[in-house]
């Protein structure tokens, strides 16, 4: 159904089918969990594999001709190189809007303390005399980080990638966003402003697989152009085809993890307000047409009053349409359960990339949760607090993979670095052990190493 913006008494809720998922009375394994819960049919990895792969080729052998097809191609822009020049950044900050400055100086704020506490120590271990082992960590480099563009502009992606990388250290910060033809084929002005606030100089107006790939393998210049370096690390969320482009450059670089489209799981029971468990899938609905917003709920009563705010709502959401896109997908939907536990079980097997907690005693119920992104507790933390000014990283895994992966944090830009630091007593207290484990492995030339140094004694 299509909603005229002229005529804001038209309502789509009557095609909102906010769908539910019984699994009381079942005893479900991890697997069947996994398979039970709301997830997006529409589109997979490997449905973007073979198109990602084009465009990494394409610009590994092109360059900046490859670039520009596709910044005409996808944006509609015209391009010549795509690097931002000084005087637009500037231009940016000076023109930004006085309340969205300080919204944006107060999230860089806040980042900035959470990133600098998160920074772990150096170790030094004395396992004898003269003998010391030790682990220092280390920033990358270089890093790439994007900022999606599309149906929203986040500047708050900015901050999320910018922030933790300077705390970590990093000496060399190149940003990525993509063009935007209303703007004269450069990144929208916020993201620009929200750069040059950070201090962040090296802007390029590129979207996409494509961003990945250069920031990944680097472009060389030619003719006079300016080279875009390769990095040591590419983070951002996006797409599913920056999230698969991520995937295919792993191991040539490091990335932080698979973010692509949102999600919000809700795990509420029914002491729960209706009213915020709607507005919290709302809010994360209103990114994208395929976005996921789930609850999780062991009373009936609170999943009828929230489809029934979820109706109310989504009638009066400026991005109505899109919203009930969301809502009605097989991404979302109520998964009814029969006690708490269960609500556990589930919410531990879909992963979410936000999971909020709506219970009596959600701080205990928090406790339990082992995957997830993040975990917002209370009727006073919801996901856009987190998107802005928590303090916290909204940069995090989707699709399950929290599971294994952990949001954007100062680690992602820190390198584990052991240094080990024997001297001639400390080897030799340990030798006879090497000579014994060489023998073992038939590996004779280890123990031949160490004996070697002591052959003269």
């Amino acid at each position: 159904m299509t909603i005229s913006p002229e005529n804001p008494a038209a309502t789509p809720t009557e095609s909102l089918e906010f769908r539910s998922i019984d699994l009381r009375g079942r005893a479900l394994s991890l697997a069947e969990l996994r398979a039970a819960v709301p997830r997006a049919r529409h589109q997979t990895v490997a449905d973007a594999e073979q198109k990602v792969r084009e465009i990494i080729a394409a610009v590994r052998s092109r360059g900046f001709a490859a670039l520009g097809e596709f910044a005409l191609a996808f944006d509609g822009v015209e391009q010549a190189h795509p690097r931002v020049p000084a005087a637009a950044l500037a231009e940016a900050l000076e023109s930004l809007d006085p309340a969205v400055r300080s919204a944006l100086e107060e999230s860089i704020s806040r980042a900035r303390q959470f990133a600098t506490a998160q920074r772990p120590a150096d170790v030094d271990v004395e396992l004898g005399d003269g003998a010391v082992v030790s682990q220092n960590w280390v920033p990358v480099g270089r890093v790439g980080l994007y900022v999606p563009g599309g149906l929203a502009v986040y500047p708050s992606s900015v901050i999320m990638n910018v922030v933790p990388a300077q705390a970590a250290g990093v000496p060399s910060v190149a940003l990525a966003s993509p063009p935007q033809k209303e703007f004269g084929g450069l990144p929208h002005p916020t993201i620009l402003a929200a750069a040059a606030l950070l201090g962040i100089d090296e802007v390029y107006a590129v979207g996409g697989a494509q961003a990945v790939a250069a920031f990944a393998y680097g472009i060389p210049g030619a003719d006079g152009e300016e080279a875009i370096e390769p990095v040591d690390v590419v983070t951002g969320p996006g797409n599913i085809f920056v999230a698969t482009a991520k995937r295919l450059v792993k191991g040539v670089v490091g990335i932080d993890s698979e973010a692509g489209t949102t999600e919000i799981a809700i795990l509420a029971d029914g002491t729960a307000r209706p009213d915020l468990v709607a507005a919290d899938l709302i809010s994360q609905a209103e990114h994208d047409p395929k976005a996921a917003s789930v609850l999780v709920t062991d009373s009936p009563d609170l999943a009828a009053a929230v489809d029934a705010e979820l109706k109310r709502q989504a009638a009066r959401t400026k991005h109505r349409e899109r919203v009930v896109t969301a809502l009605s997908g097989p991404q979302s939907g109520v998964v009814l359960v029969d006690n708490l536990d269960q609500g556990i079980a589930v919410c531990d097997a879909y992963a979410a990339e936000h999971l909020e907690i709506m219970t009596a005693d959600a701080p205990a119920v928090a406790a339990r949760i082992r995957n997830a992104g993040a975990i917002f507790v209370g009727d006073y933390s919801p996901v856009s607090l987190g998107d802005y000014c928590a303090g916290s990283n909204h940069v995090l895994p989707t699709s399950g993979t929290a599971a294994f992966s952990s949001g954007l944090n100062v680690t992602t830009f820190l390198r584990a670095v052991q240094l080990i630091n024997y001297n001639r007593q400390a080897l030799e207290e340990v030798s006879r052990h090497i000579v014994s484990l060489a023998g073992a492995e038939d590996l004779p030339g280890h123990g031949d190493a160490v004996t070697i140094r002591f052959a003269g004694a």
